[in-house]
């Protein structure tokens, strides 16, 4: 008898714990309410809760590195003209994934499945979001999932994208026209 009175307390237990769980994720992590996809959705959150943690202790470190500009410099000469995306710019990551840095933006693309992860981390700027969209449409990517996390003026762009039968770019290719889209013109919604 006391074997299934402490196996009931285990599992009321668990279903506790998972409803905490699932309360404090958002929902599109989720896909369906059995264990495993609670579980699975958590540990997806969490790795998107490291990467803006990472993303906003490196700023903060490039911060207390670089002298801050003085009031009466205008923002247009704090930024490059380019990224410099020459193969010093861009990095390998394993066999299946790509990095295009710069001082305005990190960008990483890499497969999963028969998808593509795009990562970009960046401070927010106004209609930002569109112009990578565009690039992306532009290479025949079909944007699946979008994810937006943001913390005070730095932004997660988290993309799954389909990659169309027209694409002929490599994932390093990929990173780069992203990372340029931040030294492009605006995008306006009519235009696209």
């Amino acid at each position: 008898m006391s074997h299934i009175a402490v196996e009931r307390n285990r599992r009321r237990q668990m279903n506790e714990h998972l409803k905490v769980l699932r309360s404090l994720t958002p929902c599109f992590y989720i896909k369906r309410g059995d264990q495993a996809s609670i579980i699975g959705g958590v540990i997806e959150f969490i790795k998107e809760l490291q990467q803006v943690l990472q993303a906003l202790e490196s700023k903060k470190q490039r911060k207390s590195l670089s002298p801050s500009p003085s009031p009466s410099t205008p923002k247009s000469l704090l930024l490059p003209a380019k990224p410099n995306c020459s193969p010093i710019g861009i990095e390998t990551v394993g066999e299946v994934g790509a990095c295009c840095n710069s001082p305005l933006a990190d960008v990483e693309a890499r497969i999963s499945g028969s998808n593509v992860i795009l990562k970009i981390v960046c401070r927010r700027i106004p209609s930002q979001i569109l112009k990578i969209i565009a690039v992306l449409e532009r290479f025949s990517f079909e944007v699946l999932h979008l994810n937006v996390s943001s913390m005070e003026d730095t932004v997660l762009y988290s993309f799954v994208i389909k990659i169309g039968l027209e694409c002929q770019l490599s994932l390093e290719e990929l990173a780069v026209e992203v990372q340029q889209s931040f030294f492009s013109e605006p995008v306006f919604l009519n235009e696209i």
